[in-house]
């Protein structure tokens, strides 16, 4: 071997791999094609918002970005997934509240993961809130009357859910008790199940994200009477006079709001987690992706920096505990 390709063998067993989370901060960086992970089935909410942050991203990092369900356990599989990928910032995670905050909650026993210890928080990218709606052949023209009704034969009112412990069921719970009132909660498989038995009448009524919601309610075959939010929903035109949980409720403190974030897996390199917070940002902020988001019952948001939606994360972490807690709920 001659001195001149000991001395290359050596530089390159001294260097650091080629993998390693140094020589990728270094990098150019992307370099190939990006997944996202969404921890649900196609068609649903979150999955719409992966889809349209997909095509947005791959004009400003140059790369393709391709979705991929990765349903079950409430979103756990995908998001552990994610927490188990390789620390390059090719894989991500679309997070929903449930997962990133109220899961560990729920499966107290059977969480495979830790989100504040396992993932990375890059930024979120949207935010809404949740509906209340009835059959419009029912009676119910206001929360009021549907909440006298409740009054007068406690129990006999039943509200479906798109399972325990969704952000569905933990509204209803936080509603039911906030009004003093016996409502007896039907959760299903999904919201779709539970749509079909609201439209056949073997339900009363639900709460539920505003992009399955909306659908029917522009068709008129439901009404809605609440939003779950602290203020009504200015942004989609047939919500505007629908009153807000702080008009409903006041002083019960309830402001019910279901986002959507993009992590990482822990150990990713901060300049990429830099690069892909700079080009989620710009996508959050553009006028296209709030005029997609909004007429869905969703409005853009955004993290100034990643560790500022690490401290929402905190904070949402305690609330949602509190929460789970309240409601009985449990997934174990």
């Amino acid at each position: 071997m001659t001195l001149r390709r000991r001395a290359l063998l050596g530089a390159a067993a001294s260097s650091p791999l080629l993998g390693s989370p140094a020589a990728l901060a270094q990098a150019p960086w992307p370099t190939r094609p990006l997944r996202i992970v969404v921890p649900f089935a196609p068609g649903g909410a979150v999955d719409l918002t992966g889809r349209l942050l997909a095509e947005k991203l791959q004009p400003v990092l140059g790369q393709n970005v391709v979705v991929e369900n990765r349903g079950g356990a409430g979103g756990n599989i995908g998001a552990d997934a994610v927490a188990k990928a390789e620390k390059d910032g090719y894989t991500l995670l679309l997070g929903s509240v449930s997962i990133m905050a109220a899961n560990k909650y729920l499966f107290r026993r059977s969480m495979p993961l830790d989100p504040l210890r396992d993932l990375i928080p890059v930024t979120r990218v949207t935010t809404g809130t949740v509906l209340l709606i009835v059959n419009s052949n029912r009676p119910w023209n206001t929360f009021g009357d549907l909440i006298a009704a409740a009054k007068k034969d406690p129990g006999k009112l039943t509200m479906g859910s798109s399972g325990t412990g969704t952000v569905s069921h933990i509204t209803i719970s936080t509603v039911a008790k906030a009004a003093g009132v016996d409502i007896t909660h039907v959760p299903y498989r999904g919201g779709g199940p539970a749509f079909a038995d609201l439209l056949a009448g073997n339900i009363d009524m639900m709460f539920d994200v505003i992009p399955a919601a909306m659908p029917h309610v522009r068709e008129g075959r439901f009404r809605p009477l609440a939003v779950g939010s602290a203020e009504r929903i200015a942004y989609v035109p047939e919500l505007r006079d629908v009153p807000s949980m702080k008009e409903l409720l006041p002083g019960s403190g309830i402001d019910m709001q279901s986002w959507y974030a993009v992590n990482a897996p822990v150990g990713t390199p901060q300049p990429v987690i830099d690069r892909l917070h700079g080009a989620l940002l710009q996508v959050a902020r553009s006028a296209e992706f709030k005029e997609r988001m909004e007429p869905l019952g969703f409005t853009p948001v955004w993290d100034e920096t990643p560790a500022a939606y690490g401290e929402y994360l905190r904070q949402q972490d305690v609330l949602w505990k509190r929460l789970v807690e309240e409601s009985g709920a449990t997934l174990d």
